[in-house]
């Protein structure tokens, strides 16, 4: 852990305390240690922010800070559930109203990025969005024998990847001091978290990768409706630039736009919600940074339209399962099947009781049926959960942090399309078809395929495995002075015999699927 990751991570907190940050949290909700140090932090914040409960300067301050907080703002904003209105309406404009980098300097770096090919992209706008890594430019694509086409031209910015670095730097010193000055934290894993993000978050520096993103997702939803994303023209990808299909669309924010539209808000909420679920359910990948700034309504169907895709998230069949066991347990108020699966991926240690996780899950779960989203405060289920995480020791799953984070992003964004969703009933469809379909004949023969594959794959490796026995045999004969005696012999028949029958029992298993 350097001084300087320390020093930023300190300064990064005084910054954060100063304009407010530590204000929007739900206090009331936490466990009595968290509520200490937020009313500590407090303290130092300035007199307008306590006198108004504005915290219009939190933008520039998460701007400056690094790219990591920015991250973490977008996501407060669409939350006014959780931090009050006034807070979320004066993060929104993180979401795609960062101040834009030097124009002026975009022509150079679409020269040394893209070659000679860099004179078929004309007529570059000014930034008609800027974030915390990229901005975008509107710009003509004239490629040879091609009709012109209007396309959006993503720039990352100059530098952004040092101050990443020392973002991630910075947290992850944060993650150890907390390992190491607070023991009750350590379930939480916050070293692994920070882990996980700062792989996806390099991943977003190389724009080469959103691209395949974007063609893969484009492969899962090429038979979906109510949900679209744009075209990549690969002629124009680069490490640090990323052209693609302009995509005309209202933000999704601006409800006025969109009921002025014809545009139903209800049905646009469901569909967004439902689109996300068939993602990662069916497919098990997502779009990982689904706030409103990236999120528009098609004016002609009333589909969702869907950019920016640098930040992707990728869960196994198994994680699959469970994200879908957890949603139509609460949906059909199976709170045992909720309880289980908690213990079955790990959350749960082996040691607590299934049933007392039950009765807790119960104690969530039944005041949220029956009610809208207007009806259900979010900070106390957060401040529900806090106690129960604590109560049960449950574990930190890492790979799960991605998709737990979007869904409190498209949740969010959805609410405040259709204050009144209903949730569950809008979850239903894609959480039920799957999970019938996952019982049925097909999701069956898929799984003996599956253990098929694995079978053979294990089989292809046995004359490997084999040779290699063989060669063992060689070389220890070979060292031997004198041929091995009739003991040696036996005891090198055992050692071949084992590994065959360890080799059998591996690929039996695999076929049974155990």
């Amino acid at each position: 852990m350097s001084i300087g990751s320390t020093f930023r991570l300190f300064h990064a907190g005084w910054v954060l305390a100063r304009e407010g940050a530590f204000s929007v949290l739900p206090a009331e909700s936490l466990p009595p240690m968290m509520r200490f140090g937020i009313s500590m932090a407090r303290l130092v914040e300035r007199r307008d922010v306590r006198k108004t409960g504005s915290i219009e300067r939190l933008n520039a301050a998460l701007h400056k800070l690094g790219p990591s907080y920015v991250k973490f703002g977008q996501t407060l904003a669409t939350r006014p559930d959780i931090v009050g209105a006034q807070a979320a309406a004066d993060l929104s404009g993180l979401q795609d109203r960062m101040p834009p980098f030097d124009p002026t300097l975009v022509p150079g770096i679409l020269d040394l990025a893209l070659g000679p090919k860099a004179a078929q992209l004309t007529e570059i706008s000014e930034p008609v969005a800027a974030a915390s890594i990229a901005q975008v430019h509107k710009a003509k694509l004239r490629a040879p024998g091609e009709v012109p086409k209007i396309v959006a031209v993503k720039v990352l910015r100059p530098g952004v990847a040092e101050r990443f670095r020392a973002d991630t730097d910075s947290l992850y010193a944060g993650a150890r001091l907390a390992e190491t000055f607070s023991p009750a934290s350590r379930r939480l894993r916050p070293t692994e978290v920070v882990r996980t993000l700062d792989h996806s978050m390099r991943l977003e520096l190389d724009l080469r990768l959103e691209a395949a993103a974007i063609s893969e997702m484009a492969e899962n939803i090429r038979n979906d409706e109510g949900f679209r994303i744009p075209d990549v023209h690969w002629d124009q990808v680069a490490q640090n630039v990323l052209t693609t299909t302009w995509m005309d669309g209202i933000p999704i924010r601006d409800h006025a736009a969109i009921d002025a539209a014809g545009i139903d808000r209800k049905a646009l909420a469901a569909k967004l919600l439902q689109s996300f679920l068939r993602h990662a359910i069916r497919d098990g990948y997502f779009h990982a940074d689904m706030h409103p700034g990236n999120l528009f309504a098609d004016p002609r169907s009333g589909d969702v339209i869907a950019v920016d895709f640098g930040i992707m998230g990728r869960i196994g069949k198994f994680e699959r399962r469970f994200l879908a066991d957890i949603l139509y347990g609460f949906i059909t108020r199976n709170y045992r099947l909720v309880a289980q699966r908690h213990f079955d991926i790990g959350y749960v240690p082996a040691s607590q009781s299934v049933d007392d996780f039950t009765l807790a899950i119960r104690s969530i779960g039944e005041p949220l049926h029956g009610r809208t989203a207007a009806d259900i405060s979010m900070a106390k289920v957060l401040g529900q959960l806090f106690t129960i995480t604590d109560l049960f020791d449950m574990q930190t799953r890492p790979e799960l942090v991605l998709l737990q984070k979007s869904m409190v992003l498209v949740e969010g964004v959805a609410r405040n399309l259709d204050p009144n969703l209903d949730i569950w009933t809008v979850a239903e469809p894609v959480v039920g078809e799957w999970i019938r379909r996952e019982e049925g004949p097909v999701g069956r023969i898929e799984d003996l395929v599956g253990h098929a594959s694995r079978a053979a794959e294990a089989l292809g490796r046995v004359p490997t495995l084999l040779a290699q026995a063989e060669l063992t045999m060689a070389e220890h004969r070979a060292m031997m002075r004198r041929p091995p005696d009739r003991l040696m012999r036996g005891t090198l028949l055992a050692v071949l015999g084992a590994a065959f029958v360890l080799i059998v029992t591996l690929i039996v298993r695999v076929v049974l699927g155990g």
